[in-house]
């Protein structure tokens, strides 16, 4: 009988801990998503912080942006490049239609990219695979598009294939 409660007590003790990692594992990947602000409080502190914004045109219908919502927002490498370089903002397009139409906004989803003062740099409608997304944030964030084409970044950014 004491054997059996000592065998049930380990494997207890051994669930728990098992259920304490996956608990903090839980909370640890749960940390991991992009900070989304509205429009005026996100101008604001890319102000204060110096910090560029992408801004993200989305709707609840549209299977695209479900679908960058689901894969290309998940991406641990993305979440990295935004919250280390941007100020992310995320707009209803069917809640904020003055928004949409300032930023014309034709299709879902749209992305923009804006400089710290609000100034539209440039943007880039559809959905946006994950690497294709961290392309266009390291050449945003970098200003390489004040001084090259997007190509020409991307064919810099190659390691050199050369024997």
């Amino acid at each position: 009988m004491i054997k059996k409660v000592r065998v049930s007590m380990s494997r207890l003790t051994v669930l728990g801990i098992l259920l304490l990692t996956l608990s903090q594992a839980t909370c640890f990947a749960s940390d991991q998503t992009i900070n989304w602000l509205p429009f005026d409080e996100g101008l604001a502190l890319s102000a204060r912080e110096g910090k560029k914004v992408f801004l993200h045109f989305y709707a609840d219908w549209c299977g695209y942006c479900v679908k960058m919502q689901k894969e290309t927002f998940a991406d641990p490498e993305v979440i990295k490049v935004l919250q280390e370089n941007f100020i992310s903002i995320k707009i209803n397009s069917d809640q904020d239609k003055k928004r949409a139409g300032e930023y014309r906004v034709m299709g879902l989803p749209t992305t923009w990219f804006l400089t710290q003062e609000g100034e539209k740099i440039g943007n880039r409608p559809g959905y946006i695979p994950s690497k294709d997304l961290i392309a266009f944030l390291k050449y945003i964030s970098t200003n390489s598009y004040k001084t090259m084409s997007l190509k020409t970044f991307q064919e810099q950014a190659r390691p050199d294939s050369s024997p």
